[in-house]
């Protein structure tokens, strides 16, 4: 499994520095991924399920530095997202809004979709090819300005 040895790796070279901020970012990484492989599958996880689990961890450090700006707490908010940034060194590089467009009206004109009850098509073919390059949330406001 090559995510939880690059955390592993990303984890002593935290202790070495002595950064405990990516010391803590990389730890939950590490107990979500033993939490996954011990969920019953006995397979193991495959390199989209590692990539999902990405995904899900710094949306959650997202939405939650959110809650804190909205309550005014400033210094837990910049936790979360420190925490973030530490976690989104694993995703694989985020495309533009340009090119989330591009791709966008590409799947439009292959799917002929032209009104917004084909959304839902085109937002489960947009979300397969733009795994793990862009959040869902974008995807979905760009394929609500194409359909629109």
């Amino acid at each position: 499994m090559a995510l939880e040895q690059e955390v592993m790796q990303k984890m002593k070279e935290a202790m070495k520095a002595k950064d405990s901020l990516a010391l803590a970012s990389l730890r939950s990484v590490k107990s979500e991924i033993l939490k996954a492989k011990t969920s019953g599958s006995t397979e193991g996880m495959t390199e989209a399920d590692e990539l999902k689990l990405i995904q899900k961890l710094v949306k959650q450090r997202k939405d939650s530095a959110e809650v804190y700006k909205e309550q005014n707490r400033d210094d837990l908010a910049e936790a979360e997202l420190a925490e973030a940034g530490v976690i989104e060194q694993f995703l694989p590089a985020q495309l533009s809004e340009e090119e989330i467009d591009k791709t966008v009206k590409e799947i439009i004109a292959e799917t002929g979709a032209d009104s917004m009850k084909d959304m839902g098509k085109v937002m489960g073919e947009a979300s397969q090819r733009l795994a793990g390059q862009a959040d869902g949330k974008t995807i979905s406001k760009i394929v609500k300005a194409n359909l629109a």
